[in-house]
């Protein structure tokens, strides 16, 4: 599952003033500068940017349901959609790309700039006795990215799901450069679902990351701005509410007494500016808790995506009931125990990290033939392995 929304480019900076510039000369004598200066209008406020939503609103886009039923414009609309998705998905065989938007089985949802021009749009699959659906393609023109209309596309795709098909879940393979995109729209690579509702049903692309996005009860997704601006607003009023209470200061000497200590939630003030138990008891052991390296919060991660990888079942815990394998492999390694080495912090590098990963793919190509699903596995997550190290070096040469 690929998407081409991106990240805004940043703002130019504005011109720099030419100081240099002459003065104006001085109006005639005739003529009354003070009543003219006083009348000069105030220059005029920078127009705020239209959002996608203001768009909609103004009829300039149109979202619409689509499926493959044989009529007119439900074939414009599709050829639309296949045209952007081979043009902006190029890794996808367009055969497969015409295949699949044309299938019965899938419903799309094109973002339309009237009459029918189609700009971006997403095509899925949903499996109504099984309450998912999987994301197949994902897509907006090149001409017409950064607007917002990724995000409010999918809004409209999440509500209608959860209102017409009954759908709770979402999953989809994204690659690399989709991850963030998915996750600011509320995917996660932390995968609930039960596997005997989904595995054999999705298409699994390699090298894709496997994202899940699941419903929040009651929530209208194309109101959720309204909904966290209200949310923002209750907040605000909360603090402003409290700081214009009139301060008060208690005396440590008198609540400590003779004790040469008290319990934190003893002290005077502190319930009033919200400290409770569960706090104080959480930063107690916050305090507690083991010290990691730098390298600890970057590598977990990288070992929950590689175990919640499609393609790592194999290699999830250490091989057992397998009569000759300790003989053959002589430097085991699975997913389970690269993750226990990570949480003792012993790796100082990445490239220390790596080549015990790497372990897991060499064992298994020595030890199963080629051809067999093991070894087709160890393939698959490698190349999804050596990618991921890629970006967090990258990440990691960026942070430091």
């Amino acid at each position: 599952m690929q998407s081409t929304e991106s990240l805004p480019p940043p703002l130019p900076l504005p011109p720099a003033l030419n100081l240099s510039l002459p003065l104006p000369p001085p109006p005639p004598p005739s003529i009354d500068t003070s009543a003219q200066q006083t009348a000069q209008p105030p220059p005029p406020s920078p127009k705020k940017k239209k959002t996608a939503a203001d768009e909609e609103r103004e009829g300039k886009i149109i979202f619409r349901t689509v499926a493959p039923d044989g009529s007119d414009e439900s074939m414009i609309l599709l050829t639309g959609l296949k045209n952007i998705y081979q043009k902006q998905l190029p890794n996808m065989p367009k055969e497969y790309i015409a295949r699949l938007v044309f299938d019965r089985n899938h419903l799309a949802m094109a973002l339309i700039k009237p009459p029918l021009k189609v700009v971006a749009g997403i095509t899925y699959r949903a499996f109504l006795d099984r309450r998912f659906a999987e994301i197949v393609f994902c897509a907006v023109s090149s001409t017409e990215q950064v607007r917002g209309y990724g995000a409010l596309l999918m809004n409209h795709v999440k509500d209608y799901v959860i209102s017409a098909l009954g759908v709770q879940y979402f999953l989809t393979y994204a690659d690399n450069f989709a991850i963030g995109y998915f996750k600011k729209q509320g995917f996660t690579t932390d995968i609930t679902l039960d596997k005997s509702v989904w595995v054999g049903y999705i298409k699994d692309y390699e090298g894709g990351t496997l994202m899940q996005w699941t419903v929040i009860p009651k929530v209208v997704y194309l109101r959720a701005s309204d909904i966290i601006e209200a949310q923002r607003k209750a907040v605000r009023d909360k603090i402003r509410a409290t700081a214009e209470q009139e301060p008060r200061t208690h005396s440590g000497e008198r609540a400590f007494g003779d004790q040469v200590s008290i319990p934190a939630e003893n002290i005077p003030g502190m319930a009033e500016i919200g400290w409770t138990q569960d706090m104080l008891r959480r930063l107690g052991e916050n305090k507690a808790a083991k010290m990691h390296g730098p390298l600890y919060g970057p590598l977990k991660i990288v070992v929950e995506e590689m175990r919640q990888n499609a393609n790592a079942w194999p290699f999830v815990e250490p091989v057992s009931g397998v009569a000759d394998y300790y003989d053959i492999i002589k430097e085991p390694m699975d997913i389970s125990t690269l993750g226990a080495l990570v949480e003792n912090d012993e790796y100082q590098t990445v490239d220390h990290f790596v080549k015990d990963a790497s372990k897991i793919f060499h064992n298994c190509k020595i030890y199963n033939e080629e051809g067999t699903n093991y070894v087709k596995c160890a393939i698959k997550l490698e190349k999804w392995f050596k990618e991921r190290i890629k970006t967090l070096k990258a990440d990691l040469l960026y942070a430091f």
